[in-house]
């Protein structure tokens, strides 16, 4: 333990004898050097690597500080950088250290500000004095992601001119196409009302302005230096503000307390309801409707309007959420009644975010089996009450699941980017009983078990996961143990993503001086342990690799804990002596993987994935984008026409697995509102998907007649449907192993 740390966790404890004395404490500002100090020595003592402060990881603070602002390298220049470091490079620790957080960090944030506004004038500045026609033969970077920085402002000023004549090529093209599908489907063109593009373009930097002017209070500058050095540590130790604090929970319990409306900013400076929950205080009203616009929000209800035009919309956010049982004033202007503005007033209350939780379905064949799908967006769980749990939840959705005598089971993690440790410990036990579900190990290399303690598992049957690249951590824990046990055949990509560590969150304003004000202190995540599969590898890094992969377009891009900055090593520990793999599965997984890989091979949807994945490694290959308009236009010419013939194909054959599904298959609806029910109402993915939020859609989404896939089931579930069924079939021996039958 360095001297830092010694000292600090001294002076922690001598706060406390004065707490013991004093019964009251000043008021003031959260002063955020002493939460910049805290920061540092939390990470110091509590993080799993134990990094303490050095020159080194200074510089690596300010690289990830440049690259969090700044990642497409379109603000700074080389010469900003190389002054930048030769003024902080190796002293960002220091001033932390010392309690002088903010001197570091207004000046870092001063400069960023700064160039914002130069490079946003400019291009301003070129949409309103030039003429671009769209005829130079150049080629720009798709991605700026791995390009040095512009070495002058002269470099700089040449990359913002072709990103802003290709900004606006883009706007026109888009353009273009809507009109064009407008005209081929006899529609009304919806952007014949829009703001040229010019007009659109400018209203979209000036809210950068405007946004920007407010980003610059103290918490916000603070915030952007500390999770850059959080985030040096490891990818998922992370600081946040007391806004982003707030978030989080309610991301965690998938609830918040507001009016149950989906907010997004306008280039015009207003902020649209893009979204309104069902049940939620928002359509209970009556009195707002989709795409009506929020122009002044009188959060507590004092009379006082604030005019919300060009606010950022975290802030917006901030103000119509509040305390259960308070009210908030919206002033609107109506999608239907442009300019005659409205007072509409909102009691806040508790708005469970329905389309977040654990749901499932039922799917009856033809030949009396019943296959369940399980879908899981997080392992949630509510922080402050505990009234919230997923394990809860998919208890009550298996034990239906069971009472309907569901033969195999498909749990659907794609997506899911994990949660709630406790919660997938719970959850496991659902499919394997009582036993070691995962390995624990913190810095100390002191190893533990997390076992579930159930007498008998739920659900017995044969089961499949589903997953994905951005299926993450808890997800991984959960898929990891039942592939060990020798429970589950996984099903997916690859392989997950790779997050093999767990975070802690710690209140900083606990670690403050006893007199300081902490409302505004915010938390810091930080990574305590690494979890280990009862089979002793790591996911991290690795992921879990998929027993069955299927053809995925998130397998071309750089997605996954490898990809990332910082990340910590792959590394092993013991087997768990505690647990039995069954080897049913290991016997029969050559048989599925061969009727699977015959089966993927004959579907014309999965032959698109492979078509698609090949067009984008291609594309990110060359990371070049023509910003001559006949070019593109060509480019997008192919584009259209491939995926006019798609849909063509597609309408055809949907239609005819429409009605094949109509005789194989009866889709039951098994919500947590349904789970109690007598008879489970049948599915209607077109309705069931409308009973969470009601949502705007945009002009493109309006024209893109794109069939959906029939009975809601994308290809990856038809495979998964496929390979559980296989695998019940095997159980109940009407599938022979040397048949070839699909």
């Amino acid at each position: 333990m360095n001297k830092h740390i010694r000292n600090w966790f001294r002076r922690a404890a001598e706060a406390v004898l004065v707490a013991a004395m004093v019964s009251s404490c000043a008021q003031g500002a959260t002063n955020f050097n002493d939460v910049g100090k805290a920061t540092s020595l939390l990470l110091q003592s509590l993080h799993f690597s134990r990094k303490e402060f050095n020159d080194e990881l200074s510089q690596n603070f300010l690289n990830t500080y440049l690259k969090q602002l700044d990642p497409s390298k379109i603000f700074f220049t080389q010469q900003d950088v190389d002054s930048l470091k030769a003024k902080f490079g190796t002293r960002l620790d220091n001033y932390l250290l010392k309690g002088e957080t903010m001197e570091a960090a207004v000046p870092l944030y001063t400069l960023y500000c700064n160039r914002v506004k130069q490079r946003v004038e400019f291009a301003q500045k070129l949409l309103k004095s030039e003429k671009f026609t769209f005829t130079r033969d150049k080629y720009i970077p798709l991605s700026r992601k791995k390009i040095a920085w512009p070495k002058d402002e002269a470099e700089m000023e040449v990359v913002w001119r072709d990103m802003i004549e290709e900004q606006l090529l883009s706007e026109v093209l888009r353009r273009d196409t809507i009109s064009r599908l407008a005209k081929d489907q006899g529609k009304p063109d919806p952007s014949a009302n829009e703001k040229s593009p010019k007009e659109k373009l400018l209203l979209r930097y000036d809210r950068i302005l405007r946004n920007l002017n407010e980003a610059c209070e103290e918490e916000d500058v603070a915030n952007a230096l500390l999770s850059a050095v959080a985030l040096t540590y490891d990818p998922h130790t992370d600081y946040m503000s007391a806004r982003e604090t707030d978030r989080f929970k309610s991301e965690m319990g998938s609830y918040l307390i507001g009016i149950g409306a989906l907010l997004g900013a306008e280039d015009d400076g207003s902020v649209k309801i893009n979204g309104i929950v069902v049940g939620g205080p928002a359509e209970k009203s009556g009195e707002l409707k989709l795409n009506d616009r929020i122009v002044g929000v009188d959060s507590n209800n004092t009379g006082e309007m604030t005019d919300i035009l060009f606010m950022r919309l975290d802030k917006v956010v901030d103000m119509v959420r509040g305390k259960e049982g308070t009210t908030v004033r919206l002033k609107i202007d109506p999608a239907n009644a442009p300019g005659q503005t409205k007072i509409v007033t909102l009691t806040r209350t508790r708005v469970d975010l329905k389309e977040e939780l654990a749901k499932g379905e039922i799917i009856e064949v033809n030949n009396g089996d019943k296959v369940g799908i399980l879908s899981l967006p997080s392992f949630y769980a509510d922080m402050d009450t505990g009234s919230r749990r997923c394990s809860t939840d998919v208890k009550k959705i298996l034990e239906r699941m069971v009472q309907e005598n569901v033969s195999g089971l498909i749990i659907d993690l794609r997506n899911n980017g994990g949660g709630s440790l406790e919660e997938v410990r719970r959850m496991t036990g659902f499919f394997v009983g009582s036993g070691p579900i995962v390995q624990v190990k913190n810095s100390y290399n002191q190893q533990t078990s997390q076992d579930a303690r159930n007498n008998q598992p739920i659900f017995k049957g044969p089961l499949v996961v589903l997953t994905n690249k951005l299926s993450a951590s808890a997800s991984e824990i959960l898929a990891a143990a039942l592939q060990d046990y020798g429970r589950a055949v996984i099903v997916g990509d690859q392989s997950t993503f790779g997050k093999g560590t767990v975070q802690q969150p710690v209140d900083i304003g606990k670690f403050l001086p006893f007199f300081s004000d902490r409302s505004r202190a915010g938390l810091v995540k930080i990574t305590t342990q690494k979890f280990y599969r009862i089979a002793g590898g790591s996911t991290q890094l690795k992921g879990v690799e998929s027993d069955i992969v299927l053809p995925d377009i998130y397998s071309v891009y750089d997605i996954g804990e490898a990809f990332e900055d910082f990340a910590m090593p792959y590394d092993k520990i013991s087997k768990s002596p505690n647990y039995t793999k069954d080897t049913w599965i290991d016997k029969h997984l050559p048989f599925l993987r061969a009727r699977s890989k015959e089966r993927i091979h004959q579907d014309r949807d999965f032959q698109i994935v492979q078509e698609d994945i090949a067009y984008q490694k291609k594309r990110i290959l060359e990371n070049r984008l023509s910003i001559n308009k006949q070019v593109r236009e060509a480019e997008n010419q192919k584009l259209f026409e491939r995926r006019q013939a798609i849909n063509a194909e597609r309408r055809i054959r949907f239609a005819e697995m429409a009605k094949s599904d109509a005789k194989k298959y009866k889709i039951f609806r098994l919500t947590l509102e349904d789970v109690n029910k007598r008879q489970l109402p049948q599915a209607d993915p077109e309705k069931d998907n409308e009973q969470y939020m009601k949502m705007v859609e945009s002009p493109t989404q309006e024209l893109d007649d794109s069939p959906e896939y029939p009975s809601g089931l994308d290809p990856e579930l038809r495979e998964c449907i496929n390979i559980v069924s296989d695998m019940v079939d095997l159980k109940q021996g009407t599938l022979a192993e040397n048949s070839s039958h699909l």
